[in-house]
């Protein structure tokens, strides 16, 4: 692999691409902290470490044991690229060091955004770092103004709200989800990221409902020049009492769109198709998307790639296609409910599943990991956190090699514009 810099901003427009792309996105699998991660509050954090870490002590028992397995991930260069990232952490540097024959070019990549969220993470990637800030709801308690509350409810024929403060969303949904069920007020509540989430019940409040009312949501945000608000996110969940609701795969996020042409608008207009696997085109306001592919669950999505790997060969022959998957679990089950146990349970099945993958690629298609920010489950709070993220791209034909520190997560999105013969994007180098 030779790296190639670009910088510019050219448009796709009469390109002819070619070849087939697959990006999976880890969501909040992050290698360790970033330079920056003063900033944040988040110095010393790093996922993966800390996950082999309490493994590796003995932790991590519950339905699994011993030292974090991730054989598949091995070869492909995951331990490394963590070590590259951050080498205090003594379980790492031991799988790290451990006898393996790597098959895939590995790096760590910091981030440009200003922010450690899923948008500016994703946006990144697809080559249009966010250089501007969110808006943020800061407050605890009494996050959202009552100017605000009271447009969401007019818009929404609402009695009132519930929660209006920061929480995680299966433990505000235990708490408040009775008091919902009986009152009609839906649980409307935020966190660390710039988002509003309105959590409602499928059946005693209704999935449409539901949703109309986070579309009117988004409307009112957009219409306050105030502020910038990245996503409204509609959680819907079932269930009877507190100790057996759950939520639903019907989750919608509405995001602003991005502020400029992304990997996935240019690959449209060269004619080439973008496959969406999971929140990927709510993510991206629905642009740049041509197939969209919705699944609950980290097995759920992973078939749902390889339909979509599949789909892109029968359908589109020499097209040029890009199966673009976010794996949420990884996220929101365990990162941000601080499960360690969990995380390394789901990354182990993720890391089972993998050889079918490796097997469906042509010798032209390229695979890349990554993730868009860090949520280490052992550091304090909730919230996500600041780190780097891996980098692991495997194409048949190509030799392994350690691709370094990569200064973007935009070299993601670089590297996928050269592999499928498209002009270069205005940020990131490519390491094809």
């Amino acid at each position: 692999m030779l790296e190639t810099s670009n910088h510019s901003t050219a448009t796709p427009s009469g390109a002819k691409s070619k070849g087939r792309a697959v990006l999976l996105v880890l969501d909040s699998f992050g290698v360790g902290a970033s330079a920056d991660a003063q900033n944040f509050g988040d110095v010393g954090a790093n996922t993966l470490g800390h996950i082999a870490e309490q493994c590796a002590n003995g932790q991590c028992e519950d339905g699994r044991s011993g030292a974090l397995k991730l054989p598949n991930l091995a070869k492909l260069g995951l331990f490394k690229a963590g070590q590259k990232s951050d080498s205090s952490i003594t379980a790492l540097n031991q799988l790290a060091n451990a006898e393996t024959t790597i098959i895939g070019s590995y790096a760590y990549a910091k981030e440009l955004s200003t922010g450690k969220d899923t948008s500016s993470g994703h946006w990144e990637m697809a080559g249009v770092p966010v250089f501007f800030d969110w808006s943020y709801f800061e407050a605890k308690n009494d996050s959202f103004s009552e100017a605000l509350v009271d447009a969401i409810c007019k818009a929404g024929d609402l009695p009132g709200i519930l929660a209006n403060c920061h929480a995680s969303g299966t433990e505000i949904i235990a708490r408040l989800g009775e008091e919902h069920m009986a009152s009609g007020k839906p649980i409307v509540y935020t966190s660390a990221d710039s988002v509003v989430q309105i959590a409602a019940h499928e059946e005693s409040f209704g999935l449409e409902r539901l949703l109309e009312l986070c579309e009117a949501t988004r409307k009112i945000l957009d219409a306050d020049e105030n502020l910038n608000v990245g996503r409204v996110i509609a959680r819907p969940f079932v269930g009877n009492r507190a100790d057996d609701f759950t939520r639903t795969g019907n989750r919608r996020d509405y995001s602003v769109p991005p502020p400029s042409a992304t990997l996935l608008d240019n690959l449209l207009a060269a004619g080439g198709e973008v496959y969406s696997v999971g929140k990927i085109a709510d993510i991206f306001a629905q642009q740049g998307i041509s197939h969209r592919y919705k699944a609950n669950g980290i097995d759920a999505l992973f078939q749902q790639t390889m339909a979509a790997l599949s789909d892109a060969a029968a359908e589109n022959g020499s097209k040029a296609a890009l199966i673009f998957t976010n794996f949420v679990d990884f996220d929101s089950s365990f990162g941000h409910r601080r499960d360690v146990n969990g995380y390394a349970k789901a990354l182990e099945e993720f890391d089972a599943m993998l050889p079918a993958l490796l097997n469906a690629l042509n010798e032209d298609d390229l695979l890349i990991i990554s993730a868009d920010h860090g949520c280490d489950p052992t550091w304090p709070g909730s919230d996500h956190t600041r780190e780097h993220v891996p980098v692991l791209a495997y194409k048949k034909d190509l030799s392994p090699i350690n691709l370094g520190k990569r200064e973007s997560f935009a070299d993601i999105g670089q590297s996928i514009a050269s592999h499928l013969g498209l002009p270069p994007l205005e940020y990131g180098k490519s390491f094809i």
